[in-house]
């Protein structure tokens, strides 16, 4: 309800905040946006109401300090020395729009109902335990139900005993307050340049101060001569009202938008399920979780069941090729290893398991089974040979390990410009190179002493028979 005038003066404090924070020679431009009539948000801004702005601020190429530095700090400032107001931080750019499916922030918790306070009292309640959370930066409900409205009962009897219609008193109030632009819109045609411009008429600003204003403002229908005031057909009384109602899939939501500090939204996302399930929601409120961590979560279950089924069709690849059930089994134990050094590295590294680290995974499978391949198929070549299945294991991991550490230093080598993020831009792939790294480096150093082990202790009290055993025969 904050009138657009003070409105601006906030929004000049924040201005200044922003002038003073961000140096003049990393400083390009300030826009800021004020105030809209209720209703339009959907249009063209963001802004809901009178009481709402949104500032943009733009920073010259070749800035030095980067763009979530600055926001630390003026949202730190902000803070401090603005507490009435209400803030959210977002950075502008295409790639996060892109990645946050459209919404202005990576976690959108939507809680519906068809009963809209009650949706937003349990928003507001959840919002407040969210905005303690360690790892959030900011917390943000964007609609309001409490904004001063003026609700207008039109007395149909005394109305239509006027000539009046309902339509015709609402189009006149809308005329007085906001102009005709909705009502009846009207053009002129420049004839010099024929550029087109709206022609809007409205009562003076100063003429409707007050709700006794209001209700004497004159009402005159189409096809009458007479006018008379508005007090006379309709009952008017201050309510609290919506600013915007916002709707998906045709149920009415509030959002919550949670931006995190870092890049770490599975902890949050689990903090907040936990929030979500610990609180007294009422009857037929429901709560949705949307964004970036909505297509996380999806795409960590598709990783999952993809990691899953690259194994699988690694074990049947192997049964048909060495025609046993023992043998990929002994192959695949260089995979658990390896996803230990992902975890090592991960928590050494300080990187999130995201969908990088996840493809890194799926790609770190094969490598590590390779590997282990050429240690086991040795072996069965020195076995026909006729040696003993000590020395076999023996000989086949001694000639094997050149190739076995040629093959993954060239991997980790290869990788590690694209790990240590040297290029722009390289710090989305990071990830991936990290996991590979990590994980092929303890598979080697494992895989050389599991796999032979758990050949030795499978066969040790079989008798081995080779595929095409030798002919026996007397030669003369």
């Amino acid at each position: 309800g904050t009138r657009i005038e003070d409105t601006e003066k906030e929004v000049a404090k924040v201005e200044n905040i922003i002038r003073r924070i961000v140096p003049k020679d990393e400083r390009d431009v300030i826009v800021s946006n004020i105030g809209v009539t209720p209703g339009f948000a959907s249009m063209y801004t963001s802004n809901t109401a009178s009481h709402t702005a949104f500032v943009q601020v733009s920073l010259k190429e070749g800035h030095k300090t980067g763009s979530y530095a600055y926001m630390d700090k003026v949202r730190a400032a902000v803070n401090n020395e603005l507490p009435e107001l209400t803030t959210y931080f977002q950075t502008g750019g295409l790639v996060d729009a892109v990645l946050n499916l459209g919404l202005p922030a990576p976690i959108d918790i939507q809680v519906s109902s068809d009963h809209l306070r009650d949706a937003y009292a349990a928003a507001s309640a959840m919002a407040l335990k969210i905005g303690q959370m360690p790892d959030v930066s900011d917390v943000f409900i964007p609609q309001d139900i409490d904004a001063p409205s003026i609700e207008v009962n039109v007395d149909r009897v005394h109305a239509s005993e006027m000539g009046l219609s309902q339509k015709e008193i609402v189009s006149n109030i809308i005329t007085a307050l906001t102009s005709n632009a909705m009502i009846a819109p009207s053009y002129w045609v420049d004839p010099k340049s024929g550029n087109d411009y709206m022609l809007t008429v409205q009562y003076p600003e100063n003429v409707v101060t007050t709700l006794a204003d209001l209700e004497s403002i004159p009402i005159r229908g189409s096809g009458e001569k007479q006018t008379t005031q508005l007090d006379m057909v309709a009952n008017l009384k201050p309510i609290e009202s919506p600013t915007v109602v916002n709707h998906y899939q045709l149920q009415r939501v509030i959002d919550i938008y949670v931006a995190p500090k870092g890049e770490d939204l599975s902890r949050i996302a689990s903090g907040i399920d936990r929030i979500i399930a610990g609180t007294r929601l009422p009857e037929g409120v429901r709560v949705t979780l949307r964004g970036s961590v909505e297509a996380m979560h999806s795409s960590f279950t598709s990783f999952g069941l993809g990691l899953l089924l690259s194994v699988l069709l690694v074990y049947l690849v192997l049964v048909a090729q060495f025609k046993s059930f023992i043998d990929p089994f002994i192959i695949l134990l260089a995979v658990p290893p390896g996803l230990t050094g992902v975890l090592i590295t991960l928590f050494i590294t300080g990187t999130t398991l995201n969908v990088m680290s996840l493809m890194g995974i799926v790609m770190l499978t094969g490598i590590a089974v390779s590997n282990s391949i050429l240690i086991v198929e040795f072996t069965h070549r020195q076995l026909e040979d006729g040696l003993p299945l000590k020395d076999a294991v023996a000989t086949a991991c001694r000639v094997r390990l050149r190739p076995v550490l040629m093959t993954s230093l060239a991997t980790v080598i290869g990788l590690i410009p694209m790990a240590l993020a040297l290029g722009a831009g390289s710090e989305a792939y990071a990830p991936l190179a990290r996991v590979i790294i990590g994980g092929l480096t303890l598979s080697v150093l494992l895989t050389v002493f599991i796999v032979p082990v758990a050949y030795l202790l499978i066969y040790r009290n079989r008798d081995y028979v080779p595929d095409d055993p030798p002919a026996t025969g007397v030669t003369r």
